[in-house]
């Protein structure tokens, strides 16, 4: 019995030193065998460790995949924040955005979302930093991958920009008192109009109750303007005729084109207050071709005793009476300066119609020559977000002052 019982103990214990050693050894089981595939790692991992990091590695992989943006994604985010921790984030509240890049070019943005970028050498996209963390030469950061986008996100950035100011403009404050006044203006025009040829008092007392004081818009300022339009500097001779003539409520030669000038004024301010466009077509009040003398003339010949020549002379009846002083045209690429614009409106007026042009188009180029040929004096050259006046035949100096007022913003020669 005591040797049963000896043998059975010595079973048991060479069976569990076997067991042991299989599994120090790294065999597989039978329950292994069945339940699932057992995969050994090099780091002396056991059971199923091998499968559950290849789940986990395949887990956050699909995470990144799905959450992480890409490479265009991830470098607009970066070249904006540079550009929004600069000049300030875009938004249409009014003064909120920083006056650093109010004024600022497209070179001056290029160059510092450059700089920006260059020190930002942080791993720019998680799913390949396993890869390169280790790695030299730093493949996954910002500044090697962002650079080509930054063009394209600077002109994207001055685009909203230049939306967002407009919008604020528009809505604020100052513009809508600017509109107010406009509107007040746009009535005192109309009553000198009507009135210009009353008596003095007569034409200050219906300005006043169209854009006095008591006007929204309004002001004792405004009715000083329209009243003395054409008077207070404006032509000595009209002034002089007056004196001679003896009646001083009628106005000078040049009042009407002096009473645009003043209206014209008040859309500029407007215009610049909104970030507008606005326009003010005017008459035109050229001289006319009548040969009588002047009242001065006629005084003048009484004292010296020598007639004065007719101020125009004889001239062929013109067709075109009604032609406009200026033409505005929008070009097709970008002005930088001046003599540039100058050089595209010397280009369509001397070039043949059909004449291949990178800034006009033929129509564009046709009619050019024909505004020219039946007198237009200037042209008005736009790209979209400067414009130039070019003049092309000599002016008077009313039509200079009016082209002066109307297109205040537009840089001239």
């Amino acid at each position: 019995m005591k040797n049963l019982t000896l043998a059975f103990c010595l079973t048991v214990l060479f069976s569990w030193g076997t067991a042991a050693m299989a599994v120090s050894a790294g065999t597989v089981s039978a329950s292994d065998a069945t339940g699932g595939i057992y995969t050994p790692s090099t780091g002396g991992a056991r059971g199923k460790q091998g499968l559950a990091n290849a789940y986990k590695a395949n887990q956050r992989n699909t995470y990144y995949m799905v959450t992480q943006p890409d490479v265009d994604t991830a470098c607009r985010e970066k070249i904006y924040k540079c550009l929004s921790d600069y000049c300030g984030d875009v938004t249409a509240v009014p003064g909120q955005r920083s006056g650093r890049c109010q004024y600022s070019s497209e070179s001056e943005l290029y160059n510092y979302a450059m700089l920006c970028l260059q020190k930002d050498t942080s791993i720019l996209l998680p799913q390949y930093g396993v890869n390169t963390l280790g790695g030299a030469g730093g493949m996954n950061t910002a500044a090697r991958l962002c650079p080509s986008y930054v063009q394209q996100e600077v002109m994207s950035y001055l685009a909203m920009a230049n939306m967002a100011d407009q919008l604020s403009k528009s809505h604020s404050d100052l513009c809508l008192l600017r509109r107010q006044e406009l509107e007040a203006a746009m009535a005192c025009h109309s009553v000198a109009m009507t009135y210009g040829n009353e008596t003095s008092s007569m034409l200050s007392s219906q300005l006043t109750g169209a854009c006095g004081a008591g006007v929204p818009g309004g002001s004792a300022e405004m009715v000083t303007r329209f009243s003395n339009a054409g008077n207070v500097g404006a032509n000595i001779w009209g002034w002089a005729e007056k004196i001679v003539s003896l009646d001083m409520n009628n106005k000078g030669a040049d009042w009407q084109a002096a009473v645009d000038s003043v209206l014209a004024g008040y859309a500029n301010r407007m215009n610049l207050a909104c970030g507008d466009n606005l326009q003010i077509n005017t008459a035109d009040y050229s001289a006319g071709n009548s040969d009588q003398p002047t009242a001065l003339q006629t005084a003048a010949a009484l004292i010296t005793g020598v007639a004065f020549p007719t101020q125009n002379g004889a001239q062929p009846d013109n067709p075109y009476q009604a032609q406009s002083l200026y033409m505005q045209v929008q070009t097709l690429s970008r002005l930088d300066n001046y003599n540039m614009a100058k050089q595209v409106v010397n280009a369509a007026l001397t070039n043949s119609a059909l004449t291949q042009n990178a800034f006009l188009t033929s129509a564009q180029m046709d009619s050019m020559q024909t505004a020219y040929k039946r007198g237009t004096k200037v042209f008005v050259i736009e790209d979209g977000s400067r414009c130039y006046t070019i003049p092309v035949q000599p002016m008077t100096s009313q039509e200079t002052s009016l082209m002066a007022q109307t297109f205040a913003s537009c840089r001239a020669q």
